[in-house]
């Protein structure tokens, strides 16, 4: 499956970081290469529940693939954003459906980010698999 070499590559890349800060500057980084929202797309109906941040969060469909854009106030949460958008963009909507919630688990993020930053990672991914199903519903 897809999804799952991606998340073994993002994996192997936090490993080579011998401690939680290093990790968690790497996070940060990814999250300064984050594509820019347009300014009309970061609106409240954007916006991901459960976020302690602000996270804003869209959905295109080309081909019968999904695609995010993200972006975020805070600079690891921008970082977090970046992980998701890239696991989860060109997969078709059955596929992400498909994917179990705690795939997450293994990159280990719960050593390096706070509860509510977990849960907000929680929220975004909810919210990937809400327009995954909307979008499939559509189709059938």
């Amino acid at each position: 499956m897809v999804i799952e070499q991606r998340v073994i590559q993002i994996q192997e890349d936090l490993e080579l970081f011998d401690n939680d800060l290093d990790k968690y500057e790497y996070i940060i980084d990814l999250g300064k290469t984050l594509e820019p929202l347009e300014q009309d797309q970061e609106k409240d109906e954007n916006l991901v529940q459960g976020c302690t941040s602000k996270v804003w969060l869209v959905c295109e469909k080309k081909e019968n693939k999904l695609y995010f854009k993200a972006n975020s106030n805070a600079m690891i949460v921008k970082g977090l954003v970046y992980i998701l958008v890239n696991l989860f963009s060109n997969l078709r909507p059955q596929e992400i459906l498909d994917i179990n919630l705690d795939v997450l688990k293994k990159l280990n993020l719960s050593e390096i980010i706070t509860p509510n930053r977990q849960s907000g990672v929680v929220g975004m991914m909810k919210r990937i698999k809400e327009y995954a199903k909307a979008l499939k519903e559509n189709n059938e």
